[in-house]
């Protein structure tokens, strides 16, 4: 086990090493975060000394070096917007996104599993047709929309809950529940598709014929094995679940990661946003194994060498 976690913790530095070129590249390329940082009428003269101070007058890939050789060391460079350590920002801010992102990923779960099982134990009748149809609804509707849906009704007009802020957990319902809702409607359609597979296997039909009570038989032996592709998408899901709450948190003015990257794009805040970036990269991988490890507890014939 613990070779195979060291081979795929040096599978990411490649993918890593990628990530940094493509967004290094791209972020040198949209714009000049001088001309931004210095008012409207600027002279070219007052441009072009803050480009050499800045080092955005020497080469790309000089440019990309000193970054990895800075990254090989910790430092991910500092921001030009706040003269500060762009680790530094993206650390303060990468608590609040996590804690959007697993309340979100804990709510999801929680009505896709049962949702999807229902629906496969009650196939074809009004259960399953109406959570069906809400899985259609909720996978239709944007997560933005949905936000501001929910704060015109449930913030605004009706005042139950505070409209943005994450000052306490209160804060934390409404953009939850937009990105849960959404999580949830592409999981129980697969949670569904997967139960009425196991449901039809011979071992469900012998154990049925043994006598076992119909929960042992869905919870016990159907379920376990029903959730296997569920997490695998559930793993291929975090970057999405990451991407949503970069968005509700610019809807709900949450003080994360996403805000502060989405930001920092505007203003071409070269360090902030590649930080964000990779962070959000190691963190996508790092689920990523954690999901392959789960497969080992919920299936023992599964192993790694």
């Amino acid at each position: 086990m613990l070779r195979y976690v060291a081979k795929r913790l040096l599978q990411t530095i490649p993918t890593l090493f990628i990530v940094t070129f493509i967004v290094f590249f791209l972020m040198n390329v949209v714009g000049d975060p001088a001309r931004l940082l210095l008012p409207e009428d600027a002279s070219e003269e007052a441009v072009a000394a803050l480009r050499e101070t800045l080092e955005l007058d020497r080469p790309i890939l000089y440019r990309y070096g000193k970054y990895l050789a800075g990254l090989a060391h910790g430092d991910t460079g500092t921001s030009f917007r706040y003269n500060e350590p762009a680790s530094r920002l993206v650390l303060e801010r990468l608590p609040v996104t996590l804690k959007l992102a697993g309340a979100s990923l804990t709510l999801g779960v929680l009505m896709a599993v049962p949702l999807g099982v229902i629906s496969a134990v009650r196939r074809n009748t009004w259960i399953d047709l109406l959570a069906t149809g809400a899985a259609v609804i909720g996978r239709s509707m944007p997560n933005f929309w949905l936000g501001i849906m929910l704060i015109l009704l449930l913030a605004v007009r009706w005042k139950l809950l505070p409209v943005s802020g994450a000052a306490s957990w209160k804060h934390f319902i409404l953009p939850t529940v937009t990105i849960g809702t959404g999580l949830a409607a592409s999981l129980t359609r697969l949670m569904r598709s997967s139960m009425l597979e196991v449901i039809g296997q011979d071992y469900i039909r012998t154990a049925r014929a043994k006598g076992l009570a119909e929960r042992v038989v869905i919870f016990k032996h159907a379920l376990r094995n029903a959730l296997i592709p569920v997490l695998t998408v559930l793993g291929l899901q975090v970057a999405i679940l990451i991407d949503g709450a970069f968005i509700t948190e610019q809807v709900f003015a949450i003080p994360g990661m996403g805000q502060l990257g989405v930001r920092s794009l505007q203003t071409l805040d070269f360090a902030v946003v590649q930080t964000v970036v990779l962070l959000g990269t190691i963190v996508t991988v790092a689920s990523s194994l954690v999901i392959d490890l789960l497969y080992t507890v919920i299936d023992p014939r599964i192993r790694y060498s």
